[in-house]
C-alpha cells in the first residue's frame, strides 16, 4: 500500500496545528511571565485564536470535499465552517477568562481551552469513528478539569466531578454503540463506508438503530438534550462563568456537528425512525427547559435550563432531514454561540463585582452599568427570539424548515414554547431596567468593565446584531457547510 502525501492533508488539519502550536507558545511564555502579568496570558490565547482564524479563512477554505489522512478526516466545507465557530468561541472564552480570580493568572487553563479546541476542531471534521471516538475525549477531558478548576469552592468541585462522572458514563455507553457498528460492519470503521453499508442493505435496519440509540446516548449528553440534560444545571453553575458559557456554546455545537455528520451519512435508512425519536426529543427537551427556568431565582441555573431548551430548538432542523433543515440548524447554532457567549459573558462581568449570580442582584444594572445592560438587553432579546437579533432568524429558518418537512405539530410546539421563553427573559431584564437597588443610590455602585470585557462583548452583541439584520452572507456560509453532508 502506497502512500502519497498531499498539500490537502496539511490543509485539512492546518487549525489543529496551529492551535497545538499556539498551546505550547502559552505554556512557554507563563513559565517565562512573573504571576503579577500572568493575566497577559488571555491577550496572548485571544490574539493567537483570532490569528489562526484568520490564516484558517485566507489559505485553509476546502475547495471540493475530499477524505485525508486515510480516511480518518474529512476536508469539507462542513468540518471547516464548525472549526472557525469553535476558534472564534475560544478566543471570546478567552477574555471572559482574563479578570476571572481563579483563571486569568493560570497558564494551564488557557491551555485547557486550547486543548479542548483542538479536540471539537477534530470532532467537526472526523469522519471515522476511531477518530471520533479521540477527538470527544480531546475535548472533553480538559473540560472535566475546567469544570472544577476552583479547588476551593465546593459548587465547582461537585461540577467538575458530576461532569466528569456521568460524562465518563455516557462516553461508554457511546463507546459500545462504536464497537458494535465496528464488528458488525466487518470491521469498517470510516463512516461514509459504513453508510454505504447501511444504505446497501448489508446490515439490518433493526441492529442499526440499536447501535444508533446507544450512540446517541453519548452525544445526547454533549448537546445537553433531554433526557440526557440532568447534569447541565449543576455543572453551569458550579463551573467557573466563563467556562459554562463555552460549554454551553462551543460543545454543544461541536455534538451537533457530530449529530449531522453520522445521523445523515452512516444512518441513512433509518431517517423516518430517528426523525420520529429526535423531534419527541427536542419536544421535550424545549417544554422542561422553559417551564423549569421560569421558577430559576439564579442566572446560570436559568441560562442552563434555557440552553436545554435551545438545544431543542436546533434538534428541529435536523428532523426535518434536508438540505434547508440541516442549514438551519447550522445557522441556528451560528446565532446561539455568538447571544449565549455574550449571556454568560455578562453574568461573569457582574459577579465579578457583586460576588452573586442571583437574579435580584441586577436590580438597577442598566443605572450601574448602562453599556453593560445594553449588551444584556441585546443578549436576552436575541434568546427570545425578538426581532431584529440573531436568535429572531435563526429560529425562523428551523420553523421553515419543519413546515417545510410538513411537521407542523412541531412548529406548534416550539412557538409555544418560544412565548414562554420571552417570560421568563423579560423577567430578568424588568430586574435590569425597571427595579432599583434597595436603600441604595446605582450610581454609587457602579460595574466597571476591564478592556477585554468590553471588547468581547462589543463584538459579540455587533455579531447578534448582523446575523439578524444582514443574515443572507451567514445563512449562505451555513448553506455551503450543510451541501457537504447531500
Amino acid at each position: 500500500m502506497t502512500f502519497s502525501f498531499t498539500s490537502s492533508m496539511i490543509m485539512a488539519v492546518l487549525p489543529e496545528i496551529l492551535l497545538l502550536l499556539l498551546g505550547i507558545i502559552v505554556l512557554i511564555v507563563d513559565l517565562l511571565l512573573k504571576e503579577e502579568k500572568r493575566r497577559n496570558l488571555g491577550w496572548l490565547t485571544a490574539g493567537g485564536l483570532l490569528t489562526i482564524l484568520i490564516v484558517s479563512l485566507l489559505v485553509a477554505r476546502p475547495s471540493e470535499a475530499e477524505l485525508v489522512w486515510g480516511g480518518m478526516v474529512r476536508y469539507d466545507g462542513m468540518g471547516f465552517f464548525f472549526k472557525m465557530l469553535f476558534i472564534f468561541a475560544a478566543a471570546m472564552t478567552s477574555l471572559f477568562m482574563m479578570d476571572h480570580k481563579a483563571l486569568g493568572h493560570r497558564g494551564e487553563a488557557y491551555l485547557l481551552l486550547l486543548a479542548s479546541t483542538l479536540g471539537m476542531s477534530l470532532m467537526a471534521s472526523a469522519s471515522d469513528i476511531i477518530m471520533l471516538y479521540l477527538a470527544i475525549e480531546t475535548t472533553s477531558i480538559p473540560l472535566y478539569i475546567l469544570a472544577g478548576f476552583m479547588t476551593g469552592d465546593d459548587r465547582s468541585t461537585e461540577a467538575g466531578f458530576k461532569y466528569l462522572l456521568f460524562g465518563a458514563l455516557t462516553s461508554t455507553v457511546m463507546l459500545y454503540g462504536l464497537s458494535l457498528l465496528y464488528g458488525f460492519s466487518g470491521g469498517v470503521t470510516n463512516i461514509y463506508e459504513i453508510g454505504e453499508l447501511v444504505a446497501s442493505g448489508a446490515l439490518a435496519p433493526l441492529l442499526v438503530a440499536g447501535v444508533a440509540m446507544l450512540i446517541l446516548v453519548g452525544i445526547g449528553f454533549k448537546v445537553s438534550i433531554f433526557p440526557f440534560h440532568f447534569w447541565a444545571p449543576d455543572v453551569y453553575d458550579g463551573s467557573p462563568t466563563p467556562i459554562s458559557g463555552f460549554l454551553s456554546t462551543a460543545s454543544k455545537a461541536a455534538g451537533f456537528a457530530i449529530l449531522l455528520r453520522l445521523f445523515l451519512v452512516a444512518f441513512p435508512q433509518i431517517s423516518l425512525s430517528w426523525s420520529l425519536l429526535l423531534a419527541v426529543m427536542a419536544t421535550l427537551a424545549m417544554t422542561l427547559g422553559n417551564l423549569v427556568a421560569m421558577a430559576q431565582t439564579n442566572i446560570k441555573r436559568l441560562l442552563a435550563y434555557s440552553s436545554i431548551a435551545h438545544a431543542g430548538y436546533a434538534m428541529i432542523g435536523l428532523v426535518a432531514v434536508s438540505e434547508l433543515g440541516t442549514t438551519s440548524t447550522i445557522f441556528y447554532l451560528m446565532a446561539y454561540i455568538l447571544t449565549n457567549l455574550a449571556a454568560f459573558g455578562i453574568v461573569a462581568a457582574v459577579s465579578h463585582v457583586t460576588g452573586s449570580d442571583e437574579i435580584k442582584d441586577y436590580s438597577g444594572l442598566s443605572r450601574r452599568s448602562p453599556g453593560l445592560a445594553l449588551a444584556m438587553l441585546v443578549a436576552f432579546l436575541s434568546l427570545a427570539g425578538m426581532p431584529p437579533f440573531g436568535g429572531f432568524v435563526a429560529k425562523v429558518f428551523v420553523f421553515a424548515a419543519a413546515m417545510e418537512a410538513n411537521l407542523v405539530w412541531l412548529v406548534v410546539v416550539g412557538v409555544l414554547n418560544s412565548i414562554v421563553g420571552v417570560f421568563y427573559y423579560l423577567t430578568v431584564l424588568k430586574y435590569v431596567y425597571l427595579y432599583r437597588m434597595e436603600d441604595e443610590d446605582e450610581e454609587k455602585h457602579p460595574i466597571p468593565l476591564s478592556l477585554s470585557y468590553a471588547i468581547a462583548l462589543t463584538v459579540l452583541s455587533i455579531g447578534i446584531l448582523l446575523v439578524g439584520t444582514l443574515f443572507a452572507p451567514w445563512f449562505g456560509f451555513s448553506g455551503a457547510a450543510a451541501i457537504a453532508l447531500f
